[in-house]
């Protein structure tokens, strides 16, 4: 996955239908997700498509997400939103600024409001998970 400054330069070159196209590469290139955990209990409330995120914990204490959707440019956007906290320690995540990492990108603006109506809850779900593994 590119970095989320080179992937901010590279965005900020191009025109709307090519932005679209860099999510739904971005959503290719998420690591697959097993059937088995898109469940109810990873359901992200209030997206207009399906969303899954489940959290993992790796051996050194970061958080690892799995996620998925049935619709292309929302698992996008959900990789987009992972560029900002992957791997990264539980305290690290919850003082990350996720809204000003992700505001380069113009979201609102670049996408229908039914497309990133559940970027905050997808948010606060990652935050909320950073909070319970904290410890």
């Amino acid at each position: 996955m590119p970095s989320l400054t080179d992937l901010q330069d590279e965005y900020s070159f191009l025109d709307a239908d090519d932005r679209y196209r860099l999510l739904i590469d971005l959503g290719k290139d998420l690591e697959p997700m097993p059937e088995a955990l898109k469940t109810d209990t990873t359901l992200v409330r209030g997206c207009s498509a399906s969303v899954w995120v489940y959290p993992t914990v790796r051996e050194d204490g970061t958080l690892h997400f799995l996620a998925d959707s049935n619709a292309a440019i929302t698992k996008g956007i959900i990789a987009l939103v992972l560029l900002t906290v992957q791997d990264q320690a539980p305290a690290a995540i919850l003082t990350t600024d996720i809204e000003a990492a992700l505001a380069p990108f113009d979201l609102k603006n670049q996408l229908s409001s039914n497309r990133t109506q559940g970027i905050p809850n997808m948010i606060a779900l990652i935050r909320e998970t950073a909070a319970r593994y904290r410890g």
